[in-house]
């Protein structure tokens, strides 16, 4: 988590959300990117990435089902000299229970927050659609340390990221499913599961997906 950062260098706003203008180009922000099998790239394998900003630039999205492993967020907090180590006992639920993710391979050591919008920083948060948005500043975290952050958030170091026409060309070339994004996929308590739940919110048995393209 950068606290100099204000908004991660990767995305641009062009709308609120961009929205219908977004979708009438093909572009997929705030949509689901669900890894087909012929995913051969082990970073991505299985992967379900929430798509924070897709343009003529290029994409950027933050990879909602994979565990960060031995990290836990009251340690992060404590690490980032948010809180003393005393004070774990003392976070509210939904601090103890946040789930941190491997959230892509580009810029592993910072901190990039999904979270609903009941939640919101002037000049630091991006709001992605009605629901989501995305804040990368250490703010957001005191806030959640104390009790007065986002009823519902996830934070994942790093993200996933592409350059221009790069995702087209991999969708394209069948290497992901889209579909639109669910709060409970984003936030839900289940990572490893999250694959599987995605493929059946679009209808797909995983033992019936072929090498053909497609989306939601």
């Amino acid at each position: 988590m950068d606290p100099e950062s204000k908004r991660p260098r990767t995305i641009r706003r062009r709308t609120a959300r961009g929205g219908d203008d977004a979708a009438s180009r093909g572009y997929l922000d705030g949509q689901l990117l669900i890894a087909m099998p012929v995913m051969d790239d082990p970073r991505f394998e299985r992967s379900v990435i929430y798509l924070c900003a897709h343009s003529s630039e290029g994409a950027m999205g933050i990879i909602v089902n994979r565990p960060a492993g031995s990290i836990d967020f009251p340690g992060l907090l404590v690490q980032l000299d948010i809180i003393k180590k005393s004070e774990q006992i003392k976070l509210p639920e939904n601090a103890e229970s946040m789930k941190v993710l491997k959230g892509g391979p580009v810029e592993t050591g910072r901190g990039f927050v999904l979270h609903s919008s009941d939640f919101f920083i002037e000049d630091a948060t991006l709001r992605i659609d009605d629901g989501i948005c995305l804040t990368a500043t250490v703010d957001i975290l005191k806030a959640i340390a104390k009790g007065d952050g986002p009823k519902h958030a996830i934070l994942a170091l790093g993200y996933a990221g592409w350059a221009a026409g790069q995702l087209e060309t991999e969708i394209q070339h069948n290497g992901w499913l889209h579909c639109d994004a669910d709060a409970d996929l984003i936030f839900g308590g289940d990572v490893e599961e999250k694959y599987l739940r995605a493929l059946a919110k679009i209808g797909i048995n995983p033992g019936m997906l072929s090498t053909d393209a497609g989306h939601a």
